[in-house]
């Protein structure tokens, strides 16, 4: 249980809702409730990050689940970053986004072939959705392409929107250390990026 001040009172109240670190605590002990509770606070932030990384809504709702049975199976072994679970949720999920990155690019192709044959004939604002669905599949492989220490802040902090301090403590490196992985990533995806763009 926590405690809130509201802005407008300054009046401190009790927050009813137990936070991430206690829940952790509970699933760890196996309790289904909490992981429950867990899953309810986190699933559309992680759904959200996981198609940023796949572009795939498909995909997006599989390594969800796949996200959660990992944090399930290994409950009380991550690491809080600030008493959150998220950071941790999304170094997850970005693993298990890279291996099925790896595992399923023809595959991918394909769907991505039939996927435009299917929405051919709709509207603009349909084609407008598919072209940013194709560019977001080209920074994601693009992405795929960074040297691992740079892939990974990528996923954490331009993907996933985390900021330097919390990525630092998810990956256990100095915050200026994912500075300067962030600022090469973004030159390299530029580099990368425009060259898919002219070829």
């Amino acid at each position: 249980m926590t405690t809130r001040t509201s802005y407008c009172t300054g009046v401190t109240t009790l927050d009813a809702s137990p936070s991430d670190a206690e829940l952790w605590q509970l699933i760890a002990q196996g309790d289904h409730g909490a992981f429950t509770t867990l899953f309810e606070r986190h699933a559309e932030a992680v759904w959200n990050y996981v198609y940023r990384l796949t572009a795939s809504w498909t995909a997006a709702e599989d390594m969800l689940s796949a996200t959660f049975l990992t944090a399930w199976r290994k409950r009380g072994d991550g690491v809080l970053v600030r008493e959150s679970a998220l950071p941790w949720l999304y170094t997850v999920a970005a693993n298990l986004a890279r291996t099925e990155w790896r595992a399923g690019k023809r595959r991918l192709r394909m769907l991505s072939r039939l996927s435009t044959e299917h929405e051919r004939d709709h509207a603009e604002d349909v084609t407008d959705r598919m072209d940013a669905r194709e560019r977001l599949r080209e920074v994601v492989a693009a992405v795929d392409q960074l040297p691992r220490a740079e892939r990974e802040v990528a996923q954490l902090c331009l993907l996933g929107e985390l900021s330097t301090s919390d990525a630092a403590t998810a990956l256990g490196i100095a915050e200026v250390s994912v500075r300067s992985r962030v600022s090469r990533a973004r030159s390299r995806l530029r580099e990368l990026t425009a060259r898919t763009t002219h070829d």
